[in-house]
Parts: C-alpha cells; sequence; structure tokens
C-alpha cells in the first residue's frame, strides 16, 4: 500500500492571482507560501528576492487585479505620516503602513492588498474603516523600517557622542556635578542637547515635547508650522522634563501649576543661544516649550528683513528722528520682536541711552538696558515706564501697549523728546490708530505723537527648487493684480519640495510689510475723529501699500507664492 502524499492547501488571494495570470506555476506558489509560513519572511518579499517578479510590475497586477489605487511610495513625505496610528510590531510583522487618516477611515499601504487578517487586526486596533493602496514592497520595507527604527537605540547611540556642548555657567548653583548624575540619566542629557542642536541647525523657533497617554512627541515649528520630528519612549517623559526644568533653573518638584524660565546653551566661544522655557501640566504630564531667541537675528541687518526699498527709507528716516513714536503691528509670531531690535540695533551707540521693558526680554543686546516686567512685584510696563524717564533716556522700547495707564505714559514720553518704540496687536496700520483712540487716548495726543506705524506678516520663502506656474489672469486679478501688470514681465513660482527645504516647498521666511507714516492730512482725520477707513483711503491716496499689495510684490520679485501671500494677508 503506497503512502499518501501530503495533501497541499488550497491556493488564496495573491498567490491564487499568479497561478491563474500563470505568472507562477502552482508548484512555485505552494513552495512560496509554505516558507512564508514557516519563515520570517513575507510571501511578497520571498517571491521578489527569488528573482520571479520585479516590485514594480507586482505592484502594477495586484492593484488592477483586485481593483485598488497603486502608490510610489517615493512620493511620499515620512514626516507627514500618522506614525502613531498603528504600533511598530503590526508594521513589521504584517508589513502594512498608515498613510493618512480621515474622519473614521485609514489609508494604509501594502504590497499584498489580500492579506485580509493583517486588515482585521487594524481595524481591531484602531476602530477605523480601512482603504488598501497598493505599494512596491521593496519601498514599504524600507520605509517601515524607517520609521520604526527603535528610538531606544538611538538613544543609546547618542550617549556615545561627544556634543560639546556646554550650559551657562550661572546654572552651576543648581545642576548637579557631572559625577553625581545617575548613569541612567546620561542618555538623556545628550538626547536633549541632540534636539537642542537640530532645532537650532534647521531654523527652528520653538520646540514642543508633548506626553500624551499612549506616545510622547516632540515637534519643531519652522517657519511658522509646526513639524513632529521623533516620537521618544514614552517612559523618558519625566526624566526629559526633569532635565529641562534643572537647566532652566525651575523648580523640579513643582508639577502642579505653570512654570516659565530661561537657559542658555554655549555653542561656541562667540555664539550662545538662549531659550524661553514653559512648562503645562496636563492630563498625561507636563508640556515643554522651549522658544529659540537667537541674538543673531537682530543683527541681520533691516536688507534681510524683507522692506522694499521706499519702505525702508521711511523707517530709517522716522527711527533717527529725535522723538515721536513708532509702532509694529501683527499678530503673535508676526516677527515685530525682530524688527523692534533691528532699529534698536541701528540706534545701539555710545552716545545713546537705550532703555527697554519686555515681557520677558527674548534677545539680549549689549549696551540696551532690558527690564523684564513683573506683575506680581508691582514692576509693570507702566511702572518701567516711569523709571525710565528719570533715568535720562534717549529711547525707550515699551513691548507691548496694553493699557491706557500705559499708553499714555509712552506718549508723554514721545512728546517731551523720546523717541518711543512699541508694538500693538492690529490687524493693519490704519486701524492701530483707531485702536489707540478706543483705548481712550485723546486724539490730539495721537496725531501730536505717532510718526510712523508698521504692519507686518512673515511670509514663507520658497526654496530654490521653486519652479514656474501658469496662473490664470482671472485668479491673479481677484488676488489684487492690476491688469496693466499682467504684461508677462514676470513669472510667477510654486512649491515643489526637495531634501533641503524637507519637501515642503518653503526655506525661510520673508516679511510683508505696510509701513504708513503720519502725513499731515492723515492727522487732520485723526483730529476731526475720522476712522480706519478714511485713514486707509488718505494712505492709499498717499501711494502706501497695503498688506496685500506688498505680499503681491513678493509674488513678482519671485520670493514667494501666491497661496502663502494669501493665507498671510487673509483679512
Amino acid at each position: 500500500m503506497s503512502a499518501t502524499p501530503p495533501t497541499t492547501a488550497p491556493l488564496t488571494g495573491l498567490a491564487r492571482a499568479l497561478v491563474t495570470q500563470r505568472w507562477l506555476t502552482e508548484e512555485e506558489a505552494d513552495t512560496l507560501m509554505r516558507q512564508a509560513k514557516n519563515g520570517e519572511e513575507h510571501f511578497v518579499s520571498l517571491l521578489i528576492s527569488a528573482h520571479k517578479i520585479k516590485a514594480s510590475r507586482l505592484a502594477e497586477f495586484a492593484a488592477v487585479q483586485f481593483g485598488f489605487p497603486c502608490l510610489n511610495l517615493a512620493a511620499v513625505d515620512p514626516e507627514v505620516l500618522p506614525k502613531k496610528a498603528l504600533d511598530a510590531k503590526l508594521m513589521q510583522g504584517r508589513r502594512v503602513l498608515p498613510l493618512y487618516q480621515r474622519g473614521n477611515r485609514l489609508a494604509v499601504a501594502v504590497s499584498d492588498p489580500t492579506n485580509l487578517q493583517a486588515f482585521d487586526e487594524i481595524k481591531f486596533q484602531t476602530n477605523l474603516a480601512v482603504d488598501i493602496v497598493v505599494v512596491e514592497d521593496d519601498k514599504l520595507g524600507k520605509l517601515i523600517t524607517q520609521i520604526t527604527e527603535s528610538e531606544a537605540n538611538v538613544l543609546s547611540a547618542i550617549n556615545t557622542e561627544d556634543l560639546n556642548l556646554d550650559f551657562s555657567s550661572d546654572e552651576a548653583a543648581q545642576q548637579p556635578a557631572e559625577d553625581t548624575v545617575d548613569i541612567d540619566d546620561a542618555p538623556i542629557v545628550r538626547y536633549l542637547q541632540k534636539v537642542l542642536m537640530d532645532a537650532i541647525n534647521d531654523g527652528a523657533s520653538d520646540i514642543h515635547f508633548e506626553p500624551y497617554e499612549k506616545f510622547y512627541r516632540i515637534r519643531y515649528r519652522q517657519d511658522g508650522v509646526l513639524r513632529e520630528v521623533a516620537q521618544p519612549p514614552l517612559a523618558i517623559r519625566e526624566k526629559l522634563a526633569s532635565r529641562i526644568k534643572v537647566i532652566s533653573k525651575l523648580d523640579i518638584a513643582e508639577k502642579r501649576v505653570p512654570q516659565d524660565g530661561r537657559m542658555k546653551l554655549v555653542l561656541s566661544r562667540n555664539r550662545a543661544i538662549d531659550f524661553r522655557v514653559s512648562t503645562l501640566p496636563t492630563l498625561h504630564g507636563e508640556k515643554i516649550v522651549m522658544r529659540i531667541l537667537d541674538p543673531t537675528s537682530a543683527t541681520l541687518g533691516i536688507e534681510a528683513l524683507g522692506y522694499e526699498p521706499h519702505q525702508k527709507e521711511l523707517l530709517l528716516n522716522a527711527i533717527h528722528r529725535p522723538y515721536g513714536m513708532i509702532l509694529v503691528t501683527g499678530p503673535t509670531g508676526s516677527g515685530k520682536t525682530v524688527s523692534l531690535y533691528t532699529c534698536l540695533n541701528m540706534l545701539n551707540e555710545v552716545g545713546t541711552n537705550i532703555s527697554t521693558a519686555e515681557d520677558p526680554a527674548e534677545i539680549n543686546l549689549a549696551g540696551i538696558n532690558q527690564v523684564n516686567v513683573n506683575e506680581k512685584a508691582g514692576l509693570t510696563f507702566a511702572a518701567a515706564l516711569k523709571s525710565f524717564l528719570r533715568q535720562d533716556p534717549d529711547v525707550i522700547m515699551v513691548g507691548e501697549i496694553r493699557d491706557l495707564e500705559t499708553s499714555e505714559i509712552a506718549i508723554k514720553a514721545a512728546q517731551t523728546g523720546h523717541l518711543v518704540l512699541s508694538t500693538l496687536h492690529t490687524n493693519d496700520a490704519p486701524s492701530t490708530l483707531t485702536r489707540l483712540m478706543n483705548m481712550g487716548i485723546a486724539p490730539f495726543n495721537i496725531a501730536s505723537s505717532v510718526i510712523l506705524i508698521t504692519a507686518q506678516r512673515l511670509a514663507r520663502r520658497l526654496c530654490q527648487c521653486k519652479q514656474p506656474v501658469d496662473i490664470p489672469h482671472e485668479a491673479l486679478l481677484r488676488a489684487g493684480f492690476d491688469k496693466s501688470e499682467l504684461d508677462g514681465s514676470w513669472q510667477a513660482y510654486h512649491a515643489v519640495g526637495c531634501e533641503l527645504c524637507k519637501n515642503t516647498g518653503y526655506k525661510g521666511r520673508v516679511g510683508i510689510y505696510q509701513v504708513m507714516p503720519i502725513s499731515d492730512a492723515m492727522t487732520r482725520i485723526i483730529m476731526s475723529n475720522g476712522n480706519a477707513i478714511d485713514i486707509a483711503d488718505q494712505a492709499r491716496r498717499e501711494g502706501v501699500n497695503d498688506l496685500r499689495r506688498s505680499g503681491l510684490n513678493k509674488v513678482k520679485a519671485g520670493l514667494t507664492s501666491l497661496e502663502e501671500v494669501e493665507s498671510v494677508t487673509n483679512e
């Protein structure tokens, strides 16, 4: 009696389709299926490694055969993938990668669209419906490996590096000596240093350390946009927070209330970076935001800020006046502080006494007397201003005019022979004057003190990878261009993306300004209780460009895109 040969399990899914289309024989498909079941490699990976089918051809075949879209992963930016949607074990074990989430649906990249067990596990883990996208297996494997690389290994590697960084010496009294630091904390110290250095090198303005229930993430704000850069292990959140609080001179035992502090990172003998640190208790730990305050931003010079030639001339004429008030307006993060400090840096001479009151001082400049207001101690903007007037000042800078008392003292200083610089949160230059009136300041005081108002925004600057784009004339006219400008003498560009700009299409930012000197005609409008519309009409007649017009000039110069200008000047 002859032995019965082992029965072969019926082929299913992708293997059956390949056999049906005669890309494989049943024996070849069965062998690969057995190897995949008994080993650690997936069926598709084994198929490609055996040189039976190319990854690109297999992806196209699977997409057409089973009716799913096909995607080239080379066009996907790993930074924008929702990495937290699936855990690393599931991604590696089932060879799946989350692409994006919309509502209650999650799109996942797979090389085998018939892997039903993987989709069931995704639905169970996420409670989301799954949309399948077919991709090439080799690119899928590389990307999964890239984004699931163990952060613990990264920490271990950092532990062996020497970053040659030092924190300011004034923390020595509060920081334990190096030989007393717990050996388990050494990777944390070096990891934090690497995060800070990467942020500085990438040109970030803020670093966010954010704890959540099941993950911990670090984000940088670059060119005004937040992007995720790391998801370190959740277990390090307490040690990382403690390390930041120690070097920022904060109370590491206090975790119930917000705290504010500062720290300095010494990069070399000639360069140090200040950080403003803010902690906030949340449900799952302390969120920490570090604002990077680079003193070199105040010494860039007015040419680097993006003022148009006639705007620069108006501003320079105003800051060299012996007295009067100059106001810089715009929303938070529009670069008001850098503009003010650029002006102060030009005025910072041996024969000039400059005092500033800020909450807090963001940029340290030698030769300028800087005061941090402390309302709890009674040192308000108004109190600081009163003290300045007894300190023989030439130039006074007030961080922000917030109330009637501060504004009245500032205006009195401007009327009595001092140059006063300050900021206000208003949308444009004309509305600043009506805002002062609404605060209760008499029109004649405004007319006799304010000499120039600048409104500003920051638009992302196009990277060198920009490409020309044809925009319909109708869209250009709607954006604010005149018909006479659409003569073909200039070219619009749009964002593309490359390695240099991390595929965003933008690198750095450029200022968009409305520089409005207060003319005699405007003074008469103010004295007759005119509103912002009356002042804006007069400014237009005098040739003052509004923010949108200034932004369109940046589009014509190829510095930024029309989409970016429309987004930052959409009032």
